[in-house]
């Protein structure tokens, strides 16, 4: 028994383990880890749902790692499958913002950037809207909620140190990674295509017409061509976001079953 707490050491440990992968899935949701917040309040909510998660986890004590090395392994496990937990969120909201970035980098916007609070670094500025949009939408259907009961069902399903990784989970990793591009083309269609036009058309101008300035004129007719099929692109935005909301509990009991060997 500790001296200053009354519980036994193998049920500290056992929270530990419980904290490491909670905080690691919640540092991953995009606007948690913002640097917005303070360092307390997120370890605090951390905390605070690490002990409203813990009476649900059962482990066997007998079978805790007993050197230093298989602590370490134990540790790993558990950031792993946080870090997995987290990352397929953040793929989806990443997909977003390349479309914003693609349209914004046609535009003739890579110039014009604005400081990301999130991350601290030079996004563009249709980038950083879609962000905010998708967030806004993800948060409306309670997709937080599907978060905290993956996270929740995630000890169950993949007991303490049970971690089992294989070519399989692996793949569907890098499935949902390479989906990334395929679904940033497909919300930014409308305005790349669009924009393509407009640059072709006005190549055809510089050709005919080489006395016209085209840089001067393209300018804003490329700015007001954007911004109109980016606002098409929102509701292409919310269509994406809800089918994605919808097949996220299929998608996390497919990995967590994976992850626990199943």
């Amino acid at each position: 028994m500790l001296n200053f707490l009354p519980i036994s050491q193998d049920t500290l440990q056992l929270f530990i383990l419980v904290f490491i992968r909670t905080s690691v899935v919640l540092f991953m949701f995009p606007i948690f880890s913002s640097p917005v917040f303070p360092e307390p309040v997120k370890a605090g909510f951390c905390l605070i749902l690490s002990l409203v998660i813990f009476p649900t986890v059962s482990a066997d004590l007998l079978v805790f790692p007993g050197s230093t090395a298989e602590a370490v392994i134990w540790l790993a496990a558990e950031l792993i499958i946080g870090f997995i937990l987290g990352l397929i969120i953040r793929l989806f909201f990443a997909a977003v913002q390349l479309a914003g970035e693609l349209i914004s980098f046609q535009m003739g916007f890579a110039v014009i950037n604005v400081l990301d609070p999130q991350s601290g670094a030079q996004i563009s500025i249709l980038d950083q809207f879609g962000y905010w949009l998708v967030l806004l939408v993800f948060l409306l259907l309670n997709g937080h909620h599907i978060m905290i009961t993956a996270l929740s069902d995630s000890f169950q399903l993949v007991g303490m140190g049970m971690l089992k990784l294989n070519s399989g989970l692996l793949h569907q990793v890098m499935r949902q990674t390479t989906e990334i591009f395929a679904l940033a083309i497909k919300i930014g269609a409308p305005g790349i295509v669009s924009l393509l036009f407009v640059s072709a058309a006005f190549g055809l101008c510089a050709k005919f017409a080489p006395q016209m300035n085209i840089l001067i004129a393209a300018f804003p007719v490329q700015i007001i061509t954007g911004l109109i099929f980016f606002a098409a692109a929102l509701e292409i935005i919310v269509f994406f976001t809800r089918i994605f909301v919808q097949q996220l509990p299929p998608l996390y009991m497919h990995l967590l079953r994976g992850l626990g060997g199943g």
